[in-house]
């Protein structure tokens, strides 16, 4: 019998974390399902972890030389028998009743095609924190069971949480996750084109669980760098999409919102290496997109007293460090 639900797991440098990922699919409240696990990269350890599970026909093993995220979760689309492919990063989490209370909506509503939920985020020294997805990039004005997601919601900055069930059909239509575009985040590709074309509906309920790793990649300057890039170029090739004033303005307001944020991000960098000149280019960058209060004191910190500033600065990064470890979501490769 063919599996109801495919999840698509591209798996690199994360051979600690992937055996957890693998549980939560097998803790499934519903057994309709495979899970493909694309080991990324031909790590023996790999797969010996994955090995320990093989003996269950639902899971799958792949191993292929590193062809980066994308290349992964292709690789896993091409063998997934499933009706609704859902990628699962190989450091996450689903919670038990995922499958069901997606699966139950594609099943009695087939004019749906997608369904997008909501995550816990958690870190192994903390565990779950309060803040949910959503909310951590600035969304989460769908409360209600069931809204429908729009291209205007996606263009908005209102991008849902990477796993999500997607009905085939729809996948293909979209080319998820090999849209053939450089130097863009698949993930936002993926929804600005289902949002455009495909009916798709947000359940508010935190139906996952988005590790926030302290070893990640997601904290290097030049991969954060190119993810920002990445980011706001999807959101440009974006405009292709919108066709009335309320959408080209929605996106206007988020691309500079999102360019705001990066000239922010880039002067605080440069200020703890001591590169006060390019702090100071980079804070005069975010005031002229938004004279906003936080712009201005930045600005001002790095043009009046910077020494100051460098003295209280540490107290203040650590009582921000686990909101600003969100921002880079999936700029690791694993």
């Amino acid at each position: 019998m063919e599996p109801t639900f495919s999840f698509l797991t591209t798996a690199y440098r994360t051979e600690d974390y992937v055996a957890e990922t693998i549980e939560s699919v097998l803790a499934q409240d519903r057994h309709d399902w495979e899970h493909v696990i694309v080991d990324n990269g031909m790590s023996d350890d790999m797969a010996r972890v994955v090995g320990r599970y093989l003996s269950d026909p639902r899971i799958i093993l792949l191993r292929q030389e590193n062809r980066g995220y994308t290349g992964g979760v292709s690789a896993a689309a091409e063998v997934a028998r499933g009706r609704y492919l859902c990628v699962l990063d190989s450091d996450d989490h689903l919670m038990p009743e995922f499958c069901t209370r997606t699966g139950s909506i594609l099943e009695s509503r087939p004019e749906v095609d997608a369904v997008a939920v909501d995550a816990h985020l958690f870190t192994d020294a903390e565990g779950l924190l309060p803040m949910g997805y959503m909310r951590s990039i600035g969304a989460g004005k769908h409360q209600r069971e069931c809204d429908r997601l729009s291209l205007l919601d996606v263009l908005g900055g209102e991008v849902p949480y990477y796993t999500a069930a997607v009905r085939r059909e729809a996948w293909r239509a979209v080319n998820a996750y090999a849209s053939g575009i450089a130097d863009v985040d698949e993930s936002v590709i993926i929804w600005l084109r289902l949002a455009d074309r495909f009916e798709v509906r947000l359940l508010p309920d935190r139906l996952a669980r988005y590790r926030l790793r302290g070893d990640s990649d997601s904290r290097d300057e030049a991969t954060v760098s190119t993810f920002e890039r990445q980011l706001i170029r999807s959101f440009q090739i974006g405009a292709a999409l919108a066709t009335s004033p309320e959408e080209y303005a929605a996106l206007s307001e988020n691309v500079c919102k999102l360019r705001y944020n990066q000239c922010l991000r880039r002067a605080r960098s440069a200020f703890l290496r001591n590169d006060i000149p390019a702090a100071r280019s980079a804070a005069r960058d975010a005031f002229s997109l938004r004279p906003s209060l936080r712009a201005a004191v930045a600005l001002t910190s790095v043009t009046v007293a910077p020494g100051a500033t460098r003295v209280l600065y540490p107290a203040k990064q650590r009582l921000s460090g686990a909101a600003s470890r969100v921002a880079a979501r999936l700029s690791t490769a694993n």
